[in-house]
């Protein structure tokens, strides 16, 4: 038994000549970088045109036409690359002012997070038989009777301990309108990020 080798079959013309014109390709991002920068005169802005116009050569690398000018159709690519966004940077609507941004600006979400914190402080000041009411009623959103079921007991117990915990939760959150606390609620009945008791 030799010491062989399995035969592996060499690499056909068509491997050879994409790795060549890879090759080809990649010795060229020096010249192609310092045309994007002479073009954009911006470091970023030639570094993303550079890469662009790589990925639209390699993309449609079978268009190329062997025993061109590999330099002159890159650099065209390039340019034309510019141009295009030259032409869709104009088409963009001008906002010196910040009007148009200022009217996209989503509602931040500190307000809340502070709310369901403070939500979540009162409600382990309540007695537990209070919150359990409360919660169920208010954040999961269930009937009086079905919350009677769950605890146990009778359903006017039921309506006196949420009724006692609202007007406790309108105290501890220094709130006036039954709403509020209602609005509060609903919105820990829906957030998944609620600290567990």
């Amino acid at each position: 038994m030799g010491n062989s080798r399995p035969e592996v079959d060499p690499p056909d013309d068509a491997v050879i000549a994409a790795a060549e014109w890879r090759d080809e390709v990649v010795a060229m991002i020096p010249a192609l970088r310092a045309f994007a920068w002479s073009v954009s005169r911006n470091g970023s802005d030639a570094d993303d045109l550079v890469q662009e116009t790589l990925i639209k050569a390699w993309s449609h690398r079978a268009r190329f036409e062997p025993g061109t000018n590999l330099r002159a159709w890159l650099f065209t690519i390039l340019r034309n690359t510019y141009y295009t966004a030259v032409v869709r940077r104009r088409r963009e609507v001008r906002d010196e002012d910040d009007l148009h941004a200022k009217a996209l600006v989503s509602q931040p979400t500190q307000e809340w997070g502070l709310t369901m914190r403070a939500l979540q402080e009162a409600l382990e000041q309540l007695p537990l038989e209070h919150r359990e009411a409360l919660i169920l009623v208010g954040a999961a959103g269930l009937s009086y009777e079905e919350t009677a079921r769950i605890c146990g007991c009778a359903l006017g117990t039921v309506k006196s301990r949420v009724n006692r915990a609202r007007h406790r939760l309108l105290k501890l959150m220094d709130m006036e309108d039954p709403s509020e606390t209602a609005e509060a609620l609903r919105s820990y009945g829906m957030s998944s990020t609620r600290p567990t008791a």
